[in-house]
C-alpha cells in the first residue's frame, strides 16, 4: 500500500470526518490531515476550491492574493463579503473560510505571486495557482518540480474553465473490482464482486507541455468535432492575459471582444468561432462551482493517494455544458 504521512486523528476529528473515512478509508484521511495547501489567486473559482478543500480536513490552507475585492467578485466569490470592497481579497476571504472548518489552519498572505521566491513553494504539499500569466505558471511549476510538490493551475473566464495538473511521479492506490465465479460445476452460474487494491504509479509532464502543445496537428484537429475548440480557446484567453496584464472586462466589452478576435485570427484561425468569446467576461457562479469542484476533487485524490487522478487537463465547455479530460504531453 501507499505509505501514510504519520498524521494521527483525534477522537473529535474521527467523529467529524466519519463519513469521509467510510468513503476513502482512515489512511487516506490521515494523509489529508497532514497536507499543507497553497491557493494563489482568490477569485470565485478559488473560493469553490478553498471551500471543498477546507471541508475535507487538511492540515493547513494558505490564501495568497495581492488583489483587492471589487464588485466583479460578487458574481462568484462568496468568501469575501460585499462590505469588503477595496480590501485585500485573501484577507477578506479568511473569516468565512475559517468558519467552514475551525479545525483547519488558515492563513491569508496579501503578497503577490510574483514576489515569492522559488523556495516559498517548497513548504507546501500542493500548490494551486489561479489567474496567473503564463510566465508565472511556468516558474511556479518549475519550483514545485524541484521539491516534488504537486502543482495545479486553473482558470475560469465567464463560463469557460480549465485546470492542468503536474504531479510529476505520482503513486496511488486504486480499487479494482472483478466478478469471480463461486458456483460449483453443474450448478447454475453464480458470481460475486471481489475488490482488490492495486498500487500504481503515473508520470506527469510539466506545464510547458501544455504551452507547447500543437492543437493544429492533424490528429488533434480530428478531435475538435467531438470535443469543441476548448484548447485553442484557452490559448487565446491566456494570450490576452499575457498581453493586457488582465482578463477580458465586461466594462470594456467591445474593445476586448475585438482584441480577442484579433488574437484568435493570429493563434487559432478558423478553429474558434466568434461566439465562443461571448461568455468569457466575469466569472459565473455555476461554472465556478463545477470547475472548482473538479479541481478540488483532484487535489483530494492526489493528497489522499486514493484512486486514479485525471491525466492531465480538465476543460469545461459552456456550449455543451459538460467537462472532459485531455491528455497532453504524456502517454497512457
Amino acid at each position: 500500500m501507499v505509505e501514510t504521512n504519520g498524521a494521527e486523528l483525534t477522537e473529535h476529528e474521527a467523529e467529524l470526518y466519519d463519513r469521509q473515512i467510510r468513503l476513502w478509508g482512515l489512511d487516506s484521511q490521515k494523509r489529508l490531515r497532514g497536507a499543507r495547501i497553497l491557493i494563489a489567486g482568490l477569485n470565485g473559482l478559488a473560493a469553490e476550491i478553498v471551500k471543498n478543500i477546507v471541508l475535507t480536513g487538511v492540515k493547513s490552507v494558505t490564501l495568497l492574493d495581492d488583489a483587492s475585492v471589487t464588485e466583479a467578485d460578487f458574481c462568484s466569490q462568496f468568501l469575501a463579503p460585499q462590505s469588503s470592497v477595496g480590501s485585500n481579497r485573501a484577507e477578506a476571504s479568511l473569516d468565512r473560510a475559517q468558519h467552514l472548518n475551525p479545525m483547519v489552519e488558515l492563513k491569508a498572505d496579501p503578497g503577490s505571486l510574483a514576489s515569492k521566491p522559488d523556495e516559498f513553494f517548497h513548504d507546501f504539499d500542493v500548490v494551486c495557482v489561479i489567474g496567473a500569466p503564463t510566465a508565472e505558471q511556468l516558474r511556479v511549476d518549475g519550483a514545485c518540480r524541484a521539491a516534488n510538490v504537486k502543482f495545479f493551475t486553473a482558470d475560469l473566464w465567464g463560463m469557460f474553465g480549465f485546470s492542468f495538473a503536474d504531479l510529476q511521479e505520482h503513486e496511488f492506490a486504486e480499487d479494482i473490482s472483478k466478478h469471480k465465479v463461486i458456483s460449483k460445476p453443474g450448478e447454475r452460474t453464480k458470481s460475486e464482486i471481489v475488490t482488490t487494491t492495486v498500487k500504481r504509479t503515473l508520470q506527469y509532464p510539466p506545464y510547458q507541455a501544455l504551452v507547447d502543445f500543437d492543437y493544429r496537428e492533424a490528429t488533434f484537429l480530428r478531435k475538435l468535432k467531438r470535443t469543441g475548440p476548448a484548447l485553442p480557446l484557452l490559448r487565446v484567453l491566456q494570450a490576452f492575459r499575457d498581453e493586457e496584464k488582465r482578463d477580458p472586462d465586461y466594462r470594456r466589452r467591445s474593445e476586448d471582444y475585438t482584441k480577442l478576435l484579433q488574437l484568435r485570427d493570429t493563434l487559432a484561425p478558423e478553429l474558434v468561432p466568434d461566439d465562443a468569446f461571448v461568455h468569457v467576461f466575469a466569472q459565473i457562479s455555476p461554472a465556478a462551482a463545477i470547475v472548482g469542484g473538479a479541481v478540488a476533487h483532484e487535489i483530494i485524490k492526489v493528497v489522499s493517494q486514493k484512486e486514479a487522478p485525471h491525466r492531465n487537463v480538465f476543460l469545461f465547455d459552456p456550449e455543451r455544458c459538460c467537462g472532459f479530460v485531455e491528455l497532453v504531453g504524456a502517454t497512457e
